[in-house]
């Protein structure tokens, strides 16, 4: 069973970013977490970061369909 909560580090090995990246998005409001404990240690709801993850394929999706690949012409 995996634990309900994560830790910054344990949400930047899910993404395959740095753990300031995590902390980043978390201070910024991008990603939700929650500050527990006397040391106010930051914690990611594993539910909340897979809504993330399918919140950014969408957008990627998106902002493909509003980009699309050009082919450029053989010089």
């Amino acid at each position: 069973m995996q634990p309900r909560f994560l830790q910054l580090s344990d949400v930047a090995a899910e993404l395959n970013v740095s753990d300031s990246q995590v902390y980043h998005m978390v201070r910024s409001g991008e990603l939700p977490a929650i500050k527990i404990g006397g040391r106010g240690q930051w914690r990611v709801e594993r539910a909340r970061l897979e809504e993330y993850i399918q919140q950014k394929y969408a957008e990627t999706a998106e902002w493909v369909q509003e980009n699309p690949l050009v082919d450029r012409e053989p010089d």
